[in-house]
């Protein structure tokens, strides 16, 4: 069963995380014809098209994949409760997907981050992917540049936002103990 639960737990996630990268790529207006953007789009596009038919997008959102990324949240608790013999509780459901979106939206900036800095290292020159993933993470590191410059060629703002997501995710833990740890 446990192997069960933890394929569940993967195959859901990765639907999960493409979806969300997608409105995170749409917000950020990254290029478009960058290979990692044109995988997700083709992989995304199936489940997000029709549902644009139905939801519209609102202010630049894209509501219809939101609203997706959200569904297949709330899908993966429902089912991977049902299959251990947990009551079907919707409420809790809504809830639990709820904070696995918001959970999952830090880590993948955080990992997003965490790639980037070790990339930084590592790649000479152009490179497509380090190239997205500061399309993707300007927004957040900008304005932290703003008040932390470069010190000696060093940029400490992925420190400052790794730090700022540590805080984010203890203080979120306490306050839902019960849940947040094991999302």
């Amino acid at each position: 069963m446990e192997a069960l639960n933890y394929l569940i737990k993967v195959l859901f996630d990765a639907l999960f995380t493409v979806l969300i990268l997608r409105v995170w790529l749409q917000l950020a207006r990254a290029d478009f014809y960058n290979p990692i953007s044109q995988f997700v789009v083709k992989i995304t596009n199936p489940i997000v098209v029709p549902m644009r038919k139905i939801i519209p997008g609102l202010g630049g959102i894209d509501l219809a994949t939101v609203l997706v990324a959200y569904v297949v949240a709330v899908l993966k608790f429902i089912i991977i409760i049902r299959l251990n013999g947990g009551p079907f509780d919707i409420p809790i459901s809504l809830f639990i997907g709820l904070l696995f979106f918001i959970k999952q939206i830090g880590v993948l900036l955080f990992m997003i981050m965490l790639i980037m800095a070790i990339m930084s290292w590592v790649v000479q020159g152009y490179n497509p992917t380090m190239a997205l993933f500061q399309q993707l993470t300007d927004p957040v590191l900008k304005p932290i540049r703003k008040v932390i410059p470069a010190i000696g060629g060093l940029d400490l703002s992925i420190i400052v936002a790794f730090l700022a997501l540590n805080v984010i995710n203890i203080f979120l833990a306490g306050l839902f103990p019960n849940f947040w740890i094991g999302l």
